[in-house]
């Protein structure tokens, strides 16, 4: 019987190239027209992973984004960063795993980093919430970006969440005031704010640690007020519409540059940052530096004034004379 394909539908072309170019490396005898064959094999798979990627349509560009091997917040934190130190608690309920918040160091600079955890394995990812975060975990998060206001450090949000946790428990411990009460201390926090999306921006879980003087997205990434399915569930009342609303939110990272909700879009390596961790997180690093070092050292009453424009900029609207009075 023939094994399924495991990796994503539009990658067929892109794995049978591998499984051919895999097939001659692991000859042991190799001739010098098998040399010739890997070699364009090689260029040919690099080609093909180029062609479905630069052209991956906005369904396809979700399903990139919540790709199993994607690297998460945890994955940035290790390969990026040095000396990580989390800490834990809101304080108030308890701890949540779905988001992650310590001090680290980066180079030179000493920075807070928070962002949403989906967990690996189905054991990590059912502490996690599967990436979606409760209102202890907004209160935590929040908590420590005054403590790194306290002590002006900069902080970086890495932002993964299909959503914020929509349970009953969440909702009576109030999960839209927090996002609220977020959004309004994060617009006014003084110090330096980096806001990455790494995967999946959704809804309001991703507009909780969502403000910043600095918003980027990841290539394939997606940042949307609804996740493809909640609005099918809206609109045409199924799920089985996701691709059809995926079309519809003009969430991709081109769209959103374009528009003006996020100021950067990080290159992803060939075939998605899933491909190959080490080079994304040297990317993210870069971007990191360069943005940490332009925001360092600005006066904060024009910190505050540029993130608040802004955000005020956002949107595209339409106005129109008020109708004429009826005449005396």
């Amino acid at each position: 019987m023939e094994t399924p394909f495991p990796g994503l539908s539009f990658e067929q072309p892109i794995h049978e190239l591998e499984v051919r170019l895999q097939k001659l490396v692991r000859e042991t005898d190799r001739r010098p027209e098998t040399e010739q064959e890997i070699r364009r094999l090689r260029r040919e798979l690099a080609e093909a992973t180029k062609q479905v990627y630069d052209h991956l349509d906005p369904w396809q560009t979700v399903q990139v984004a919540r790709h199993k091997d994607r690297p998460y917040t945890a994955d940035y934190l290790s390969l990026v960063f040095e000396e990580f130190v989390e800490l834990h608690g809101d304080r108030h309920f308890g701890d949540d795993r779905a988001m992650l918040a310590g001090f680290a160091k980066l180079d030179r600079f000493k920075v807070l980093v928070i962002g949403h955890q989906k967990g690996r394995t189905y054991k990590e990812r059912a502490a996690c919430f599967f990436g979606c975060a409760h209102p202890e975990g907004y209160r935590k998060a929040m908590a420590k970006m005054r403590l790194a206001a306290k002590y002006r450090l900069p902080v970086i949000a890495f932002i993964d969440t299909p959503g914020a946790y929509p349970g009953v428990g969440a909702e009576e411990r109030g999960q839209a005031w927090v996002i609220a009460e977020n959004m309004y201390e994060m617009s006014r926090l003084p110090t330096p704010i980096i806001c990455v999306v790494i995967g999946e921006g959704g809804s309001g879980g991703a507009l909780g640690i969502g403000v910043g003087d600095r918003v980027a997205i990841l290539q394939h990434a997606y940042y949307s007020v609804i996740s493809p399915e909640g609005c099918a569930g809206i609109l045409w009342k199924g799920h089985e519409h996701a691709e059809k609303a995926a079309h519809a939110l003009r969430f991709t990272a081109k769209d959103l540059l374009q528009f003006g909700i996020v100021d950067n879009v990080i290159p992803e390596p060939l075939g998605g940052a899933h491909r190959d961790h080490h080079q994304m997180a040297s990317r993210m690093k870069i971007f990191l530096l360069k943005t940490l070092s332009e925001l360092i050292g600005t006066p904060t009453d024009r910190l505050l004034g540029e993130r608040y424009e802004k955000f005020r900029r956002m949107g595209v609207f339409l106005e129109e004379p008020a109708a004429s009075s009826v005449a005396e």
